[in-house]
């Protein structure tokens, strides 16, 4: 049944759906009309809020399938990646937080404990959840308990070296445990790497019918789930084994293998994880999906099949949002004409082509691009070599999956002191995709980094001169961090001081306050209203916040008081680097950091956030003044040549 087909039905069973028990008693033909109003309320819902939807669209059957062999939440149920996991909150009683998804008060974007008893694992960063699936499974068997893991793997997550990690530790413990490879095809593109190549060419190989027919007179008369799977766990001959590519690359493993199955066929699915769940071992069962599927203008996404868009027009798919100039298109254009000029410059990403950008490059220089796969460990490993071999990388990855790859860029990269450039999209707090996504640790965590140079554009401008500063940098490896969204108007210097941009001073030099990156235009507005009080203030732009430059150290000196104000953890942040650089230089002015607490901070809007953080300018202007006035207030220090202690 078509969506629109569908739309007539819109809700009749779906609105019966209060649990999974209530899919376990449907009839084929209900779960046929069932399937088409999830779609329906997934395009309905989705369309006003933005969401993923593609994927969520070519899991419909396979959770419904999911749902009726297992018992949720007795058994544990685990989605990898965890934006695929819509349709198992539709049917586990949480329709009406769809009119809210993403958005403060409504559901979050990927599984939440907060929310159900049926969701266990939050982070939804790709290629864990068989780490998780194994150490679960281990548990119960330890404990004695009978209940069933499954693990859904899919949008790419297998690209990841975790999986296969976990997937030797699971063949060697031999627990139950039930692996579902939804193989779309896809991560946020088509999927790159060598596994994804061979289990295309299974899904696309005229003969795979035919091989089945083999199996199919090699077992005489016993079916495992009908057309077209067969029973092949147990008494298939290793040579035809062999022919069912990839079942033996699995086995090989220790791990039996089922499949392909047609995901979008309940019944076949169904009896698939029967099967697995009554086997006692670990079983993968590799179930072929489309994503986007039944919704034609995902269908005919070649980009990415209405991965995640924002708002949408419901029956066209067509983007709501105004075009605007985003941060990426700005970085994007700006790295294809420095590759025009500079030959040595290669492009990297880890299953996010265009999303970061990159793709850009490629579309021009595809020679000159790698998209290795939801692999950002082997990412930055494989751009130092690039680099040993003479090339300038540029690895584009979001900012919060480079945290995957600390011990990569700390030993492979920058103790060979190798010019790499990381450049890291949605830094800061970036809203609806919640606390996982949030790029709120990049400044810290690599800023223990020896060698490593730091920088924080605050406009269009100068996001396209860091960036080729940063490339120009044959000493070591560079970081380039904005946010999402669209990019800020231009915000001209006053001056520069060495690497230091001033963008607005005073008269009186009360307050220097250091603004990071896309912070420097909330600086500006709270130095008008901080003049307001009668207080002077100096507003800067370090654009290079890693290592902290000496003239900005200087700078602090020449004040009464320095505020630092950034979209990062304070923990270690610039506000933290700075203070201590200022000891170091014997430099007395107090020092007070305004940035992101360490914590785990919910799904909103940015500008929600950011108040709820009491990051607002008329937060930090408020706080600036109480500052500054507290210090007029104190009793003179004479250990600090006149100037006021601090209270």
């Amino acid at each position: 049944m078509s969506v629109e087909e569908g739309t007539v039905n819109h809700g009749r069973l779906l609105g019966t759906v209060c649990g999974p028990q209530d899919v376990k008693r449907m009839t084929a033909e209900q779960l046929d009309i069932l399937a088409a109003e999830i779609r329906d309320f997934l395009i309905a819902k989705v369309s006003r809020t933005g969401g993923h939807v593609g994927p969520n669209l070519g899991v419909v059957e396979l959770t419904l399938a999911m749902h009726r062999v297992f018992d949720s939440p007795r058994d544990r149920l685990l989605f990898d990646t965890g934006h695929q996991a819509y349709v198992h909150k539709i049917l586990t009683g949480r329709q009406e937080g769809f009119d809210k998804l993403r958005q403060r008060g409504g559901l979050s974007g990927y599984p939440s404990q907060a929310e159900s008893e049926h969701d266990l694992i939050e982070n939804s960063h790709a290629s864990t959840a068989l780490s998780y699936a194994d150490g679960l499974a281990k548990a119960y068997a330890l404990r004695g308990e009978k209940r069933s893991v499954v693990a859904v793997v899919g949008d790419g997550a297998l690209t990841g070296g975790m999986c296969w990690e976990a997937l030797n530790n699971i063949a060697t413990a031999g627990n139950p445990l039930v692996i579902v490879v939804n193989d779309n095809g896809r991560s946020y593109s088509p999927t790159i790497g060598g596994l994804a190549d061979h289990l295309s060419s299974l899904r696309l190989n005229p003969g795979y019918e035919k091989v089945l027919d083999t199996v199919k007179d090699a077992l005489g008369n016993t079916p495992f789930v009908g057309k077209p799977m067969y029973e092949v766990l147990h008494a298939v001959k290793k040579g035809i084994k062999d022919a069912v590519a990839p079942q033996a690359m699995f086995e090989d493993l220790g791990i039996k293998y089922v499949g392909p199955v047609d995901g979008h066929d309940v019944p076949a699915v169904e009896a698939a994880l029967r099967a697995a769940k009554n086997f006692g071992g670990p079983v993968i069962v590799h179930a072929v999906t489309r994503k986007g599927y039944g919704y034609r203008p995902a269908e005919d996404d070649e980009a990415d099949c209405l991965h995640g868009p924002g708002a949408f027009d419901a029956e066209t798919g067509k983007l709501l949002a105004v075009p605007s100039v985003k941060w990426t298109n700005v970085f994007a254009d700006e790295l294809v004409a420095i590759a025009d000029e500079r030959p040595e410059v290669v492009g990297i990403t880890a299953a996010m082509a265009e999303p970061t950008g990159i793709a850009t490059l490629a579309r021009k220089y595809p020679e000159r691009v790698y998209d290795v796969g939801i692999a950002e460990q082997h990412a930055a490993t494989s751009a130092a070599g690039l680099a040993m071999g003479g090339l300038h990388p540029v690895v584009a990855v979001y900012a919060t999956f480079l945290n995957r790859a600390f011990d990569q860029v700390l030993l492979d990269v920058a103790m060979h002191k190798l010019p790499v450039t990381f450049v890291l999209d949605r830094a800061g707090i970036t809203g609806p995709d919640g606390p996982s996504h949030y790029g709120i640790w990049d400044m810290s965590v690599f800023g223990v980094v020896p060698g490593l140079r730091i920088a924080a554009p605050r406009d269009s401008a100068t996001l396209r001169e860091e960036l080729r500063e940063a490339v120009a940098v044959d000493d070591g490896p560079t970081i380039l961090r904005f946010p999402t969204g669209t990019v800020a108007a231009d915000l001209p210097a006053v001056r520069r001081v060495g690497p230091v941009d001033v963008l607005a001073e005073s008269a009186r030099t009360d307050v220097l306050l250091v603004a990071v990156g896309s912070f420097a235009g909330l600086g500006v507005e709270v130095a008008a209203r901080v003049a307001e009080q009668g207080y002077g203030v100096t507003v800067v732009d370090p654009r290079w916040v890693r290592p902290v430059p000496a003239e900005l150290v200087e700078l602090a000196s020449t004040h009464r008081l320095v505020v630092t104000v950034e979209d990062g953890v304070r923990v270690g942040g610039v506000g933290s680097a700075l203070a201590q650089a200022m000891r170091d230089a014997d430099v007395r002015v107090p020092v007070k950091d305004l940035g992101v607490a360490a914590d785990w901070h919910p799904h909103g809007s940015r500008a929600q956030i950011l108040a709820d953080l009491r990051l607002t300018a008329q937060d930090v202007a408020r706080d600036c003044t109480g500052w500054i006035s507290g210090l007029d207030a104190a009793p003179v220090d004479p250990a600090t040549n006149g100037a006021r202690a601090q209270s």
